[in-house]
C-alpha cells in the first residue's frame, strides 16, 4: 500500500527531518514528573512504567527474580499503571499527555487512547458488585481543568464542562471513572461521570479490600495555613490593636479588630530595620480562630474557612461521595489497604511553615533549619486519623543532627504495600535510598519507633525508591528506582537487593547526575529527613506560604534593573521604609511570608527567589545569570535543610553545579487552559490586547517607563521571557521584587476571599465560606484572586502618580477580567498540543479523524520557544503500532504531509495511507505530538546511536543500547564509552561485529536468572554474543514469520549499511557515552 511512495520521496523528508535548525534544539525535554503508581503486577506479569522513555516496560515474573519481556510506547510521562485483574490489559496513566493508554500486554499494542483532565495521577480498577453485571469500572485522578473537560464529545457527562476558574468555592479535585468493557465511542472515550471532590488535586486512589469503595487523596492539601495580608498587619512590630476594614469575620475581635503588629525582632541582629510583612497563621480548629505562632487571634485578616478534607470515599457503584478525612498530611503521596482490617495507610509529609525563620535561629528565636516537612503514615481507621511520625527520633532543636541520625530516617515516603496477612507494610523512601518495613500493628497501635524498625530497612541501589510490587510466593520485592530509572530486585528472605534492571533512559547524563541533590535527604541533610523536595515536590512546589527569613544574616546589595527607580526619586517619594532600610538597593534578610516557587522553566528567568535575591550569593553577584544564581542557594543546605557541609566544601560546591545543571533543564507543561489549536477566546484575547498594548491607547501605550503590562511582564517567547526578564520594580508595597513570570498561574486557583486593604481598590470584602487553598498570588500568596490583583492602586493614574490620561484600567471590571482570562491562558515554552495523543483503529476513524488532522496541522505550525531552540513547529508527530506483526514508529513530515518510517530503507508513507494503515485490524495506531525536536528521537532511533530502530530490530542489536548497533566495530566511535575503539574493544570479535558491549559482556545479568556473561549464563554462546535473555533472537516481533517480510528486512540491512555514510548525528556525545 505505502511502499509505492518513491525512494526520492523519503530522501526529501529525510533532509527536512536533519536538516540544522538556527539554533541547538534538544531531544530531550525533561518536567520531572512525580512517579506516583510505577509498577503493577498481575498473572506472572511485571509492569513499569518508562517515565522519560514514554513506554510501559513488562517483565515475566520467575522464582529468582524478572525476566524482560518487551517495551510498549504509550503516552509522554507515564505515572501510574495499573493490570486489569485476569487479563493482559493494562492501563497507563499519561501525565503530560492528559491520557490513559489500554494496553494489551500480549499483542505490545496501545488498543485505545483515553482522554481525561489535565496532569492525570493515578489509576485502580475495581468490579464493584464482584460477579453482578457491572464489570470493571475504572478510576482516573486529575486536575479540575484540561482542555478534554469541556470537549463537546463528553457534554453530557456528570461533572464534565467549565472548570469555573474564577468561581469560589468550587471543588478543585477530580476522578474520571469509565467502564472498562465500555469506554464509549467519542474522540476520547466516554467516562460514566466526573466525580468532583473538594479538594485541590488529588493524586493517590486506592480500593476497599472488599472493591465497593474507592478512596482518592488530595495531593497539596495544606494544613490549614494562610497569610494575613500587610495591609492588615498592624503598624510597628509587636504594638497593640488596630482598626481593619471595618468587617468581622466568624470568631473575630470585636469590630473587626486586628490583634497587633508582626512579632518580631524588627531588626535583624546588625540592627538594621526589617520591612513590614504579611504574616503566617494557622486555623485552630478548637476556638475557631486564625492564630499566629504567638497564639493571637487574625481571624478578622482571613475571609474564607479551609475545610482540609484529605481523602474522600466514592461508592464504586453510585460514584457518589459517601465520606471525607480531614487532616491526614499536606502533602500525601500514596494510599494501600489493610487487605485483613481495612485500614487505610496514607504517606505523606506535614510542613512546618507556622515556624517563622531559617538559619541557626539565635537573634530571631525559632527556626525551621531540618525540620519543614516531617514524614509520615496516617493511619485511618474508621471515622479516627492517626498521624505516625517516621522519624519521631530526630531532635529538630539540635542543628546538624548526631551521627547516626539519619541512618533510622525515612524521607519523602512514597507508594507501600502491605502483606496479603496484613502485617507487615513495605514502603518506598524516595529520599533515603531505601524501603522501609513496618509492622503495621506498630502503625494502627501508634507504637512504631524508627530506632528499633530501621534495622530491618532494605537498602536499595539506584536512588529514589518510588514504587513498589510485592511477590509473596517467591519472596521477592520489586522496586522502581527513579534517580537511575530502574527496577530492583530485593530477597526478603535475606534482605538483600539480588538484582537491578536498568530501563532505557533517554535523560542526558546530566539529568541522572543532578537529580539526588533534589530529592536525596540522607546526602543533603544532617538528619535525613529535610530536602529541597521537602517543599519544591518534585521540583514544584507545595502549594504553601513560608517566612524564611534568617534574622541572623545581613543586609546585602540588589543590583538588578529595578524598574521605576527614577520615577521614586524624581517625584520625591516616602521611601524611608522601603525595604526595611530606606534604601531601594537593600536585600533585607527579613524577607517574610513568601510562597514556595516552582524550580520549573527558571532557564530564561533570571535572578532567583521573588526578590531576585539570590542574584547576591557565595559564588558571586550575577542579576542575570541564572545558573550563578542558582548556585547561590548553596546556603541552604546548612542554613535551611540542616545540613553538616559548609559552602566552602569542594564537593558540595561541586554538586551544585550539578544541580544547578539539572534543574535549569527542568520545563513547564504546556497550558492546560489555553485551547489545543493555540488560539484564544475572545475574551482572552481582548485581554492580551490590553497587556501587550495592541489596543494603540495611550493607556497600553509606551510611555517612558512603558506603561503596559508588557513593558514590566515581559513577553518574548524568543528569549524565553513570559512575564519576567529578570527586572525588579517597585509596586506600591514595602519591598522591591522581582518581577514575575505567568506561566504556571492557573495552578493556584482556589482562594477565594480577603479583606479590602490600601493596596487594592475597595471590592468584595466578605467572608466567603469554604475554600481549596490558603495561598493565592503575589510573593506572599495572600491576594485571593487575579481579578483582585488587577484592582491594585498602581494600576489607575493617581497609583502611578504620572499625569497620563486613561492610564491602567480605564475599561473598568470588565477589562480586569479579560485580563485575568488572559493570564490563566498564558503562552509558555511549550505549545498547548504537546503531549495531545489519539489511537486510530479499524472502528473509530469518524470520531478521532479530526483529532489527526489537528495533530497534523500542529505539527506543521511555526512555534518559537528558547528552550526549543528558537523558531520551530509546535510540536514533532509520532505514529507508533504494531504494523505486519512488528512494533513500528514514524515522524511526520507536514512539508510532503507524509511518514517517514523507523526504516532508512523504507520509504515515506503519506498521510492518507497512515489512516489506511491503521484501521487494518490488529494494526490500532496511536498519533502522539512530542515537544520539537524529540520526534527523532522517540519515533526512529530510540537510543539515538544513527540507526533507526526497525533496522536495528531486524539486524539483532538493540535499539535501546547504542551501544549495539549495526557496524558499532567498524564505525570509529567509543559506542560503550569504555575508553576503547573498534577492533581494540574485547567486545568486537571483528570489524564487522556489531556490539562493542553485549549482553554476554556487560556485567548484568540481563535475563534475571542469577547468572552474568559469558562463562556464567548458558544462554551466552560467546563473549560477543548479546543474547543472554532466554529469549529468541526477534524478541520484538509478535506475528508469526513471514518469508516475504523476512527478505524485506535482510535488504534493508543491506541497504542500511550502503548508506552508512549518511549516519543522523541525533544524540550528544554524552548521551552516546551512555
Amino acid at each position: 500500500m505505502y511502499r509505492s511512495v518513491r525512494l526520492p520521496a523519503l530522501a526529501c523528508a529525510i533532509v527536512a527531518l536533519t536538516g540544522n535548525p538556527t539554533f541547538a534544539q534538544p531531544s530531550f525535554v525533561a518536567f520531572e514528573t512525580g512517579p506516583v503508581r510505577p509498577l503493577a503486577m498481575e498473572g506472572g506479569i511485571l509492569a513499569a512504567v518508562n517515565i522519560p522513555d514514554n513506554t510501559l516496560e513488562t517483565f515475566n515474573v520467575v522464582a529468582n527474580g524478572i525476566t524482560r519481556r518487551t517495551s510498549i510506547p504509550v503516552g509522554l510521562e507515564p505515572s501510574a499503571v495499573a493490570i486489569r485483574p485476569g487479563s493482559n490489559q493494562a492501563w497507563v496513566v499519561n501525565h503530560l499527555s492528559d491520557s490513559v493508554s489500554i494496553v494489551d500486554m500480549a499483542t505490545g499494542t496501545v488498543t485505545r487512547t483515553l482522554l481525561v483532565g489535565d496532569e492525570p495521577r493515578d489509576v485502580v480498577i475495581t468490579d464493584p458488585d464482584g460477579a453482578g453485571p457491572l464489570g470493571d469500572r475504572v478510576f482516573i485522578t486529575t486536575a479540575h481543568r484540561g482542555q478534554h473537560r469541556t470537549d463537546p464529545s463528553i457534554s453530557a457527562v456528570p461533572g464534565a464542562g467549565d472548570p469555573e476558574l474564577t468561581t469560589a468555592s468550587v471543588p478543585r479535585a477530580d476522578v474520571w471513572v469509565f467502564d472498562a468493557d465500555n469506554t464509549g465511542s467519542g474522540v476520547g472515550g466516554t467516562p460514566l461521570k466526573i466525580v468532583e471532590l473538594f479538594g485541590d488535586t488529588p493524586r493517590a486512589l486506592t480500593v476497599s479490600a472488599d472493591g465497593t469503595s474507592v478512596y482518592a487523596a488530595i495531593f497539596h492539601s495544606g494544613n490549614l495555613t494562610a497569610v494575613v495580608n500587610e495591609g492588615m498587619v498592624c503598624d510597628n512590630f509587636g504594638g497593640s490593636q488596630c482598626n481593619g476594614d471595618g468587617i468581622s469575620s466568624p470568631n473575630g475581635l470585636n469590630n473587626g479588630r486586628l490583634p497587633g503588629g508582626l512579632p518580631g525582632p524588627s531588626t535583624n541582629a546588625s540592627g538594621d530595620n526589617a520591612p513590614e510583612t504579611g504574616l503566617i497563621v494557622q486555623f485552630h480548629e478548637g476556638s475557631g480562630q486564625w492564630r499566629d505562632d504567638l497564639g493571637r487571634n487574625w481571624s478578622n485578616g482571613i475571609r474564607f474557612f479551609l475545610p482540609d478534607l484529605d481523602v474522600f470515599e466514592i461508592d464504586a457503584d453510585t460514584l457518589v461521595e459517601t465520606a471525607s478525612f480531614a487532616h491526614v498530611g499536606t502533602i500525601n503521596f500514596n494510599m494501600p489497604v489493610n487487605p485483613i482490617n481495612g485500614n487505610l495507610y496514607v504517606s505523606n509529609t506535614e510542613a512546618q511553615n507556622l515556624t517563622r525563620f531559617e538559619g541557626p535561629g539565635i537573634f530571631g528565636g525559632s527556626t525551621v533549619q531540618g525540620n519543614l516537612h516531617q514524614a509520615r503514615i496516617t493511619v485511618l481507621d474508621g471515622a479516627n486519623v492517626s498521624p505516625v511520625h517516621l522519624n519521631s527520633h530526630i531532635d529538630y532543636n539540635v542543628t546538624p543532627a548526631p551521627a547516626g541520625t539519619k541512618d533510622h530516617s525515612l524521607a519523602t515516603p512514597l507508594d507501600m504495600v502491605v502483606t496479603s496477612d496484613g502485617s507487615t507494610m513495605y514502603v518506598a523512601a524516595f529520599g533515603s535510598s531505601k524501603v522501609g518495613v513496618i509492622s503495621t500493628s506498630d502503625l494502627d497501635n501508634g507504637t512504631f519507633s524508627p530506632t528499633a524498625s530501621s534495622a530491618n530497612y532494605l537498602p536499595v541501589s539506584g536512588g529514589g525508591p518510588s514504587g513498589l510490587a510485592l511477590d509473596e510466593a517467591n519472596g521477592n520485592l520489586f522496586v522502581l528506582t527513579r534517580f537511575d530509572n530502574a527496577v530492583s530486585v530485593i530477597d526478603l528472605g535475606t534482605g538483600t537487593e539480588v538484582n537491578h534492571f536498568p530501563l532505557h533512559n533517554p535523560e542526558p547524563a546530566s539529568l541522572v547526575d543532578g537529580r539526588p541533590m533534589l530529592y536525596d535527604a540522607f546526602k543533603t541533610s544532617s538528619n535525613g529527613e529535610a530536602s529541597c523536595s521537602s517543599c519544591h515536590v518534585f521540583g514544584d512546589f507545595d502549594s504553601l506560604s513560608w517566612d524564611l527569613g534568617n534574622p541572623d544574616d545581613i543586609v546585602t546589595i540588589n543590583t538588578m534593573p529595578i524598574k521605576f527607580e527614577n520615577v521614586l526619586q524624581f517625584f520625591g517619594a516616602d521611601i524611608s521604609e522601603l525595604n526595611g532600610t530606606g534604601n531601594t538597593r537593600d536585600f533585607h534578610p527579613m524577607k517574610g511570608p513568601m510562597t514556595t516557587q516552582t524550580l520549573r522553566g527558571m532557564s530564561n528567568s533570571g535572578p532567583m527567589h521573588w526578590r531576585g535575591d539570590r542574584s547576591n550569593g557565595f559564588f558571586g553577584i550575577s542579576p542575570t545569570d541564572e545558573f550563578t544564581s542558582f548556585k547561590n542557594f548553596i546556603g541552604a543546605f546548612s542554613g535551611l535543610v540542616g545540613g553538616d557541609t559548609p559552602p566552602t566544601d569542594p564537593a558540595l560546591q561541586s554538586d551544585m553545579d550539578d544541580f544547578a545543571t539539572f534543574a535549569l533543564q527542568v520545563t513547564l507543561p504546556p497550558n492546560p487552559v489555553r485551547a489545543l489549536d493555540n488560539s484564544l477566546t475572545p475574551n482572552q484575547q481582548a485581554g492580551m490586547d490590553f497587556f501587550d498594548g495592541s489596543t494603540g491607547q495611550l493607556s497600553d501605550g509606551a510611555s517612558v517607563n512603558g506603561f503596559t503590562c508588557e513593558g514590566c511582564h515581559r513577553h518574548d517567547p524568543s528569549q524565553g521571557f513570559f512575564g519576567t526578564g529578570g527586572e525588579a520594580s517597585f509596586e506600591n508595597e514595602p519591598q522591591i521584587v522581582k518581577i514575575a513570570h505567568f506561566r504556571n498561574l492557573y495552578q493556584k486557583v482556589g482562594m477565594f476571599g480577603m479583606p479590602n486593604v490600601d493596596f487594592n481598590l475597595p471590592g468584595d470584602g466578605s467572608h466567603m465560606g469554604d475554600q481549596v487553598r490558603g495561598t493565592g498570588y503575589l510573593h506572599d500568596g495572600a491576594t485571593d484572586t487575579l481579578f483582585r490583583f488587577f484592582t491594585a492602586d498602581v494600576f489607575r493614574n493617581p497609583g502611578l502618580v504620572l499625569n497620563e490620561p486613561n492610564v491602567g484600567f480605564n475599561g473598568g471590571d470588565p477589562q480586569r477580567r479579560d485580563v485575568e482570562q488572559a493570564m490563566l491562558a498564558f503562552d509558555s515554552d511549550l505549545a498547548p498540543i504537546v503531549g495531545q495523543q489519539v489511537t486510530l483503529d479499524d472502528t473509530n476513524l469518524s470520531s478521532v479523524g479530526g483529532r489527526i488532522s489537528l495533530l497534523e496541522q500542529r505539527a506543521g505550525t511555526t512555534f518559537v520557544s528558547a528552550v526549543l531552540g528558537g523558531v520551530t513547529t509546535e510540536c514533532d508527530l509520532v505514529a507508533r503500532g504494531v504494523w505486519n506483526g512488528f512494533p513500528r514508529s514514524a515522524l511526520y513530515d507536514p512539508g510532503t504531509n507524509s511518514y517517514v518510517p523507523d526504516s532508512i530503507s523504507e520509504p515515506a508513507i503519506s498521510a492518507a495511507d497512515m489512516r489506511s494503515l491503521a484501521q487494518v485490524p490488529g494494526q490500532a495506531t496511536t498519533f502522539t505530538c512530542v515537544p520539537p525536536g524529540s520526534g527523532s528521537r522517540i519515533a526512529l532511533d530510540r537510543d539515538q546511536d544513527g540507526w533507526w530502530n526497525y533496522d536495528e530490530s531486524q539486524s539483532s542489536t538493540d535499539p535501546a543500547n547504542p551501544g549495539s548497533l549495526i557496524g558499532a566495530c567498524s564505525d570509529g566511535l567509543d559506542n560503550d564509552g569504555d575508553g576503547a575503539i573498534d577492533e581494540a574493544d574485547t567486545g568486537c570479535s571483528g570489524p564487522s561485529s556489531r556490539i562493542e558491549n553485549p549482553q554476554c559482556s556487560d556485567g548484568y545479568d540481563n535475563d534475571g536468572d542469577g547468572t552474568a556473561d559469558y562463562g556464567g549464563d548458558a544462554d551466552c554462546t560467546g563473549p560477543t554474543s548479546n543474547r543472554e535473555l532466554a529469549i529468541p533472537p526477534r524478541d520484538c516481533r509478535v506475528g508469526p514469520l513471514d518469508p516475504e517480510t523476512d527478505l524485506l528486512g535482510l535488504l534493508m540491512i543491506f541497504l542500511a549499511l550502503r548508506v552508512g555514510a549518511r549516519r543522523r548525528t541525533l544524540s550528544s556525545p554524552e548521551t552516546r557515552r551512555r
